[in-house]
């Protein structure tokens, strides 16, 4: 199964203008909506990750100690 690079689908600049989407066309997307949830969607875990780092550690360092025995 080869990849032909011709068979891309083609940017909205290479199509013709009557062929271009609108701008107001709902399924463009919305792009600096989807960047914000993406980096508050991070910042989330960051914070979390950083309540949540050190019990996780704990819990982890105790579970293995219970099973070694030390």
């Amino acid at each position: 199964m080869s990849h032909d690079p011709s068979a891309h689908r083609p940017l909205d600049e290479e199509l013709p203008r009557d062929r271009r989407p609108a701008a107001d066309d709902p399924e463009r997307g919305d792009v600096p909506g989807w960047v914000l949830v993406t980096l508050m969607t991070a910042g989330l875990v960051v914070a979390l990750w950083a309540l949540a780092g050190p019990l996780l550690e704990d819990a982890f360092t105790q579970a293995i100690q219970s099973v070694t025995g030390r």
